[in-house]
Formats: structure tokens, sequence, C-alpha cells
């Protein structure tokens, strides 16, 4: 499995000027044409829409007609190549502490999920499960069918690469959300970041060397079983004409507020702060540590260049996320607004599974905050997959 560490060695010096252009010094730059295709406007439109579905909370109609009409919005895209993942969902009885141990913790906890240390306020996180803190009755009435067990769909497209069709990066975002908000943020600001690539690298102009899979998750919020039920119905097939093979997985989760650590009291700024940066994470404890910290600082490079107005960090603590489970079988990392186990573990983000995440919490600094990641990643797979334009 050294191959993907080439093309990410080779990647580090992004951007490749196609090579008809090599002779111009003129030539555009395909990337920057690219990446200028993502709009603040767009972006926000895109997650306005996922909220009309309230907190899109698995094993309801609302999840169901979420999904319907992102697999429209990735068809009205051109998406040609449009599925979708079914499989059974059967919850576990409840943990004491929430879901993968992530619920409230104790001061006198110094570890974070997924490695790191605590340092600094910490403030109380969990998941909110009373609908009466919602003060919204319009919200309250979209959010009130219960989760039942059983039958789930996922959508994914995928853009078939010109040169090497049967290698693929996965691009992933999970659509469900809890906490009776209108999962706004957590995972509203993913899920439109993955849809908003599709719609710019789906286009007929666009061509890619490699395959591109834009993949919705279900289920993430349960336990990543949306994710682990692709790995186990999919990784098999790997080389295939069903699938091909997997050469690096980008989760994006939560990202839209990074407004800084807690206040001595507990509350945070009212404002993003304008050191704000996206969080690029891999897991320093899995197979392909190596290799996913080299497609980190890919993303980072890709940051640095093509990003209007946020930075970028890399960090190696990745957890509780949708590219867990691919993080043992091909180079895996994630995207969010803060890091994951150390910051929003530590209460960085109060309206994290909170009735506030709802799109009007947020304002045009926050949704930035959302673009510059789509910046970031459009960049870096635009590299890595050698994207030109016709």
């Amino acid at each position: 499995m050294q191959r993907p560490l080439v093309i990410f060695v080779a990647a580090l010096a992004i951007p490749v000027v196609a090579p008809a252009q090599a002779d111009s010094a003129k030539a555009p730059d395909p990337i920057f044409q690219l990446v200028a295709r993502l709009d603040l406007d767009r972006y926000k439109a895109t997650i306005k829409g996922l909220t009309a579905f309230g907190d899109r909370r698995q094993g309801t109609d609302r999840n169901r007609a979420a999904v319907d009409w992102i697999e429209a919005q990735l068809r009205s895209y051109g998406c040609s190549d449009v599925s979708r993942l079914k499989y059974d969902f059967q919850p576990s009885p409840p943990s004491p502490e929430g879901r993968g141990g992530q619920g409230v913790r104790t001061r006198d906890t110094t570890r974070a999920s997924g490695g790191g240390r605590y340092r600094g306020i910490r403030a109380r996180t969990g998941v909110n499960s009373d609908s009466l803190k919602q003060p919204e009755a319009r919200i309250r009435a979209l959010d009130a069918q219960a989760s039942t067990a059983g039958a789930r769909e996922e959508v994914y497209c995928t853009k078939i690469g010109a040169t090497h069709p049967e290698e693929m990066y996965i691009v992933g975002g999970h659509m469900d959300g809890i906490g009776w908000g209108e999962a706004a943020n957590d995972d509203g600001s993913g899920t439109a970041l993955v849809m908003e690539l599709a719609r710019v690298l789906c286009s007929a102009d666009v061509r890619t060397d490699r395959s591109i899979r834009f993949a919705l998750w279900n289920n993430e919020e349960t336990g990543l079983n949306g994710a682990r039920a692709y790995v186990e119905q999919r990784r098999a097939l790997q080389g295939t004409k069903q699938e091909p093979t997997w050469l690096g997985m980008i989760q994006h989760d939560m990202l839209l507020f990074d407004h800084g650590m807690p206040r001595a009291d507990g509350t945070l700024a009212a404002t993003q702060r304008p050191e704000a940066d996206v969080n690029i994470e891999f897991q320093t404890s899995s197979k392909f540590a190596l290799q996913a910290q080299q497609l980190a600082w890919v993303f980072q490079v890709a940051n640095e260049k093509y990003a209007t107005d946020y930075p970028a960090s890399v960090g190696s603590h990745m957890t509780n996320t949708d590219s867990a489970p691919f993080q043992d079988l091909v180079p895996a990392i994630s995207l969010r607004e803060n890091e994951r186990g150390t910051q929003i573990g530590a209460g960085w983000d109060p309206n994290w599974h909170q009735p506030t995440d709802v799109y009007t919490t947020y304002d045009d600094a926050d949704f930035r905050l959302g673009l510059n990641a789509a910046q970031t990643t459009l960049a870096a797979l635009a590299g890595l997959t050698g994207a030109t334009l016709k």
C-alpha cells in the first residue's frame, strides 16, 4: 500500500499546471478556477435547505425525506452516478457515558477522546434530549417523531476518473443530527460542503484523472453505523468494477463555530475569533498514521494557497467521526471547526447537540469558516486527482 504515499508526496507541490499549459507562464491555474466556483451564498443555501428537515434524526420520516432531497440535489448538479447504500440498524443499549463515551465528563479527567490532553478552561458538554428546551414550536414539531429501528439508506455519488477510474478518494459528511435543533452545524455544514464539492467537480467541463466518491453518511450520531455499513459491504469489492480502490478518506464534521476557549464563567465569545482555523486531524494510533499525516499536510498546503480567510492546522487525534471505520484500511483524515477531543469535547462549541444548533445561530463569519474548509478540500482534491477544466 505504498502508492497513496507516493501520490501525496507529489501533491505537496500543488497546484499542478496542466501539461498542455506548461509552456505558458500566463496559463490559468485550474485549481484556482475550480475553487472560485465555491460561493458563500450557495453554501449557506444548501445548509438552509437541509435544516428544512429539522435535525434529520436517523430512523424518522424527516431523515428519509432529507436523503431523498440530497439525492435530488446531487442529480441536479449533474452527478449521474448516484447510488444508495442500504443496511439495517438495531440500536445497542445506551451507555451511561453517552455515545462512544463522549457524554458529560468530570473535571478530573485529563485525557481527551482520541488521545491528547485537555488544557485550559473546560465547559460541560452533552446531548439534549428535552424537547421543551427548544423554544421554537416549528422546530419542536419538525423533530417530534421518534426514531425506530430497521432499514436505513444513505446516498453517495461518484465522479469517474478519466485515466484511473479504478482508484478513488472518498469524501464524506454525515447528514443525520440530534439535540432538538436543526443540525445546521452538526452536520449540515459538513453535508453541505460535500454537496458543494460534488456540484463543482461533477460539472461537465471538469475532468479528473482519478475518481472521487461523495458520501453522505447516515447514523453517525448512533456510533458511525452508516460509514461502518459501507466499509463492511464494500471493502472486499475494491479493485472490481463495483468499487474502485480506496486511496484516502476525507471526512467533514461541524465546520462553522470557532469562537475560542470558554471563559471562566463558561460563556464564549459571541463572534468568530479572527484567528479561527480549520482543524485537520489524523489518528496517530491508526495503521495508516504515516500516510494519513502526509495527507493532512497536503490539505494544509492547499489551505495556505487557496483558502481566502482562515488558516488550517494539523492535529493527530482524529476521533468520533465517520473516518474512524476507514483509518486502519486507508489513509483517513477529518476536517472540523476545532479539535474533536481536546476542544469540542471541552465545551468549545456550546451548540453541539443542543437546541441552539439552528441556522439563525450563525452569521457570515461562521459560515465563511465552513466555506474555507470547502476551499481547502476542493483544492487538495483537485491536486490529488489531477483535476483540469476542459
